[in-house]
């Protein structure tokens, strides 16, 4: 069961005792002249753009749907995004074990408003009695963060150190050591990331031996049937009930057609394993027919 495989790594989780590693020693660099950044394409939805204006745009539509951040994922899901995400945390199953003295490093990037990390550290204490394990919150958008940090101050962690937000690309953690977090999560944040396979060789070199990604992610519904209805859905009301309910068509109309750019599932999985990390049996598994679906990888 992975389940067990995570519980069981995480409960053998210890402190590095070796020198960092990066995992930049077997590429290559080739001599021949390479195109100027301007000339760098990827997707912004459908849309083709230069790669260094995506962030710029990317910053744009999360800035625009901070403050109504989960009633758009209550339109983006149909309200199931909240199973979903109390799901991911179960199956996560995290917390320093009884017994343990060595707390938890958690690391959740573009956790933005907090609703994983809160609920992460909540399980932690409810079910394992862990309240020193310390949780990293971490968003490339600064307005995102500042919700985060709102609810944070209503939570009973606020006058404790043990959650520290930090504005960071996800796809490079500057201010993150190597071989430093214990559980690096990351939920309906990696389809916006200029370079994904970048964020995931981060989110390698940031864990320890022996630490977990997880992310939960919108993908693709596998049966065509199905698929037929939900993309009828999501391209011909989503962006008319962002404009009704968040008077923002265009933002709504980037995370329908994020959801479609983003590498299907198998795909995803290769993705991580190229990475570095070992990937349980059978890989990732389908919410609701698919229309999310959680990964796990394991640093070995």
């Amino acid at each position: 069961m992975i389940q067990n495989q995570i519980k069981r790594s995480i409960g053998k989780l210890t402190p590095l005792r070796t020198s960092s590693y990066l995992r930049t020693n077997s590429r290559t660099y080739s001599t021949e002249p390479q195109p100027s950044k301007e000339k760098e394409t990827t997707h912004f939805g459908f849309k083709t753009v230069n790669k260094e204006e995506k962030e710029k745009l990317v910053g744009g539509v999360f800035s625009s749907v901070a403050s109504n951040y989960d009633i758009m994922n209550d339109v983006m899901s149909m309200g199931v995004h909240r199973l979903w995400k109390h799901h991911f945390i179960n199956r996560l199953d995290a917390g320093m074990r009884p017994g343990s003295n060595q707390p938890l490093e958690f690391l959740d990037v573009a956790g933005g408003t907090g609703d994983i990390a809160f609920g992460l550290l909540e399980h932690a204490e409810k079910k394992f009695g862990d309240n020193v394990s310390k949780m990293t919150v971490a968003d490339i958008n600064p307005d995102m963060l500042r919700e985060g940090e709102l609810r944070f101050s209503k939570t009973k962690w606020a006058n404790t150190d043990r959650v520290n937000f930090l504005v960071q690309n996800g796809e490079i953690m500057d201010k993150i050591e190597d071989n430093s977090k214990d559980v690096y999560t990351i939920a309906f944040g990696i389809r916006n990331f200029t370079n994904i396979q970048a964020g995931l060789n981060t989110a390698y070199r940031v864990l320890k031996p022996g630490g977990i990604f997880a992310c939960l992610e919108f993908s693709q519904v596998e049966n065509p049937i199905l698929d037929y209805g939900y993309q009828a859905y999501s391209f011909s009301l989503l962006p008319l009930m962002g404009q009704l309910i968040a008077n923002d068509r265009e933002s709504y109309q980037y995370l329908v057609e994020s959801i479609r750019k983003f590498p299907k599932q198998e795909e995803f999985k290769h993705m991580i394993e190229k990475a570095g990390f070992y990937v349980p049996e059978p890989g990732y598994e389908n919410l609701t027919f698919g229309v999310a679906s959680i990964h796990i990888g394991i640093k070995m």
